[in-house]
C-alpha cells in the first residue's frame, strides 16, 4: 500500500508539473510583442534633405473616380488623403468604400470637407452663415465617423493652426472658432484642376510635374520642403486618367528626395 500511494504521489506532481509548464507557455504566448497600429496625428520626424509630398483628394465617395484613385494609391505604395463630403456617401457601397479609406490608415487617412460641401457650392451663402457652417462640419464629422480634426473649407484656400491663420476667409468668424477649437484647416500649394466641366485632369502629367518642381526650387510652399497636392476623385473616372495619375506618381517615386505622406503629418497639425 505505501509503495502505491508513493507512486500515485509522483504521478500527481508530474501531472502538475505538467499543467504548469502549459500554464508557462501560455503566459509567455500571451505577453508576445504584438504590433500597434498607428494611430492618426502621431508625430513623424522630418529629414531636411527630403521633399514631402502631400496627396489631398476632394469630394469623396465619388465612384468609380474614389476607387480608381485608391487602388493607385494602394498598387504603387504611397499615402494619400481623402476629404470626405457627407451628402456623396448616399447607399451602401459608398458608406463601404469610406469605412475602407477611414480603416485603412496609415495609408489612407479620411478628413473632412463638410456636409453639403458649402449648402451645395454656395459658398457666399455659406460662409455668411458661420454658425450653419460650422454645425455642418460637425454633422459630417460625426456621420463619417471622420477620426481627426482636419478640415479643408470647401470652394476656398485657407490655413489655419494654433491660432496662426491666413488664406481667403482669414478674418471669418468660422475659421476662428474651428481654429479656436483646435481643428486645423488645410489649403493647398499645387492644384491638379479640372478640365471646364469635363470630369477630366486640366494638366498634362509633364505640367504637374514641372509646376511642382517650380514650387519647391523657388520656394513657393506653405511650409518648406512640403507641397500639398489638391485634386478631386471625379477626375479620374475613365482608365486613361487613371493611368496618368499612376504616371505622375511614378515620375515622383523616381526622385529618392520625395517622401508622400498623410496631411496629418503637415507641419502645425501633427501633435
Amino acid at each position: 500500500m505505501k509503495k502505491i500511494y508513493l507512486l500515485s504521489t509522483a504521478i500527481i506532481g508530474l501531472l502538475i508539473a505538467c499543467n504548469n509548464k502549459s500554464g508557462n507557455k501560455s503566459t509567455t504566448d500571451s505577453t508576445k510583442t504584438v504590433a500597434v497600429k498607428p494611430t492618426p496625428m502621431s508625430p513623424i520626424k522630418y529629414d531636411s534633405s527630403k521633399r514631402y509630398i502631400f496627396l489631398t483628394w476632394d469630394d469623396s465617395p465619388q465612384p468609380p473616380g474614389t476607387t480608381n484613385c485608391r487602388l493607385v494609391f494602394k498598387q504603387e505604395g504611397v499615402k494619400a488623403t481623402f476629404f470626405a463630403v457627407g451628402f456623396n456617401q448616399v447607399g451602401p457601397f459608398k458608406k463601404r468604400l469610406i469605412d475602407s479609406i477611414r480603416n485603412e490608415y496609415p495609408q489612407f487617412l479620411l478628413a473632412n470637407h463638410s456636409f453639403s460641401h458649402g449648402f451645395n457650392d454656395k459658398y457666399a451663402k455659406f460662409y455668411a452663415m458661420p454658425d450653419s457652417a460650422y454645425g455642418d462640419f460637425m454633422r459630417n464629422e460625426k456621420e463619417l465617423q471622420i477620426p481627426v480634426k482636419i478640415i479643408r473649407l470647401p470652394g476656398n484656400n485657407t490655413w489655419a493652426s494654433n491660432g496662426k491663420i491666413h488664406g481667403q476667409k482669414a478674418d471669418n468668424p468660422l475659421i476662428k472658432r474651428l481654429d479656436s477649437e483646435g481643428y486645423k484647416i488645410v489649403g493647398w500649394d499645387l492644384e491638379w484642376g479640372q478640365n471646364g466641366k469635363k470630369k477630366e485632369p486640366r494638366e498634362s502629367v509633364d505640367q504637374l510635374i514641372k509646376m511642382l518642381n517650380q514650387k519647391f526650387d523657388d520656394g513657393m510652399t506653405n511650409e518648406q520642403n512640403m507641397i500639398v497636392i489638391l485634386s478631386h476623385d471625379r477626375l479620374f473616372e475613365k482608365k486613361q486618367y487613371a493611368d496618368s495619375l499612376a504616371r505622375f506618381i511614378q515620375v515622383l517615386k523616381q526622385d529618392p528626395r520625395n517622401v508622400f505622406e498623410t496631411i496629418d503629418h503637415y507641419p502645425g497639425i501633427q501633435k
